[in-house]
């Protein structure tokens, strides 16, 4: 059976007592040790490591990674005031946006770098900031995937700009009198080292067509195994395959690349619960599915839904007997589904589990990245749920108060 990650039974119970359920919770100490992890990486030359905002953009988890060095890339420019918000300095944040920003002028002069995600957004920052440094997206044509709800880098995906266009950025680039100082590639891959070696390569191959080119930023995803039959990547492994290609690329070229990397889920993903409880419990008769229904689920997590991702679940009683479970929630909604089979969100597959009781407390792990960032919130009109911090001296701080019912319509307009 499962077990705790990082919470106890006695902070569990605090929890429970003395905030409204259900309520994510996140740990300082989890945060500061996979940051460490992350920017003591294995590289030749230089090393920065971005934490990818979209993920969890609470102002505390910015401040954070802030305080151990470790910068941002935001997503949109709200995402840019918000990490300004929190202090974050401007040169410490980089703009990765599918939108071009609408104040991009202004957001310049408070110094965040730009990475173009298309020809038409570079030939923009050219008109704005013409003479300037600046990043492009390339999509390598080269990677892996999980499902094709998460391609991110073949034909089918617009993020950023297709490999075959080189000339066409350059161009702009003349055009306007810019230096192409930094290239970023974006894959999903999972544990096997090779293609990490593969796309390292590709992406140094392609650094060779702009002469200004400072750095590589490399935005991967690492797979995080949060169920026991799933392998994590081995970071050490990657790495020091892609620092040996880095090595080559100098002996080569005589060009020392400063490296950058992005390993958003890396960074979160194993640092937060989802504090729940059981609040039903039916079945559709002996031979068929028996269902524990929560207080939560697509309005805290969408990521099973949308992409058939597996979270560990615990429920915390005494009782020994098990039973094979389906977990559903509190929305009216048919696909608001815990466990679905793995990666194929269209099936689902009971889980075997405690068997529990009404009002059991139930726990979620690992609900950080993409959990409370990219929830259907305010579905059904359910309140935003709050958050809690577990700080290295234990103590338990709320950082997001729980949402009022009548701030949901705040923003409504009554012409009646």
């Amino acid at each position: 059976m499962e077990q705790l990650k990082f919470l106890t039974k006695n902070q569990i119970e605090y929890i429970a007592q003395n905030f409204e359920l259900p309520i994510f919770v996140y740990s300082q100490t989890e945060l500061e040790k996979y940051g460490n992890i992350m920017l003591n990486f294995p590289n030749e030359y230089w090393l920065t490591v971005r934490f990818a905002m979209k993920s969890n953009p609470n102002m505390n988890i910015l401040k954070i990674f802030n305080n151990i060095w470790i910068h941002i890339d935001a997503s949109s420019e709200f995402e840019v005031y918000r990490a300004l918000n929190a202090w974050i300095p401007g040169n410490h944040i980089q703009l990765t946006a599918q939108e071009f920003p609408r104040n991009l002028k202004e957001l310049l002069e408070k110094w965040i770098f730009y990475n173009a995600t298309s020809l038409h957004q570079l030939e923009e920052y050219g008109k704005l900031a013409p003479t300037s440094n600046v990043s492009v997206r390339i999509n390598p044509w080269l990677g892996s995937w999980a499902t094709n709800r998460t391609n991110v880098w073949w034909p089918s995906s617009s993020f950023g700009i297709w490999y075959e266009y080189l000339d066409q950025i350059n161009e702009i680039a003349k055009k306007y009198n810019l230096k192409i100082t930094k290239i970023h590639t974006h894959i999903w891959s999972w544990s096997d080292p090779q293609v990490w070696a593969n796309v390292s390569v590709m992406s140094l191959n392609i650094v060779k067509h702009f002469p200004d080119v400072e750095t590589l930023n490399l935005w991967w995803w690492f797979k995080v195994a949060r169920m026991e039959y799933e392998l994590s990547a081995d970071i050490l492994e990657i790495w020091e395959q892609v620092k040996q290609n880095f090595i080559n690329f100098y002996n080569e070229t005589g060009k020392r690349l400063k490296l950058e990397i992005e390993p958003w889920t890396f960074l979160v993903a194993n640092t937060s619960s989802l504090i729940t409880k059981v609040q039903d419990i039916v079945d559709t008769w002996n031979d068929w599915y028996k269902f524990i229904k929560l207080n939560t689920w697509m309005t805290e997590i969408t990521r099973p839904s949308l992409y058939g991702a597996q979270h560990p679940i615990i429920i915390i009683n005494n009782r020994v007997e098990t039973a094979d479970f389906v977990i559903t929630w509190h929305c009216c909604e048919s696909w608001d589904i815990l466990t679905p089979a793995q990666w194929d969100p269209e099936w689902i597959l009971p889980r075997k589990l405690n068997i529990p009781e009404i009002w059991d407390i139930v726990i979620i792990e690992w609900t950080w990245s993409y959990c409370s960032a990219m929830s259907t919130k305010n579905y059904n009109s359910f309140p935003e749920v709050g958050e809690l911090l577990i700080k290295n001296d234990w103590t338990i701080l709320e950082i997001r108060k729980r949402q009022s019912v009548n701030e949901i319509w705040k923003n409504e307009i009554n012409v009646f």
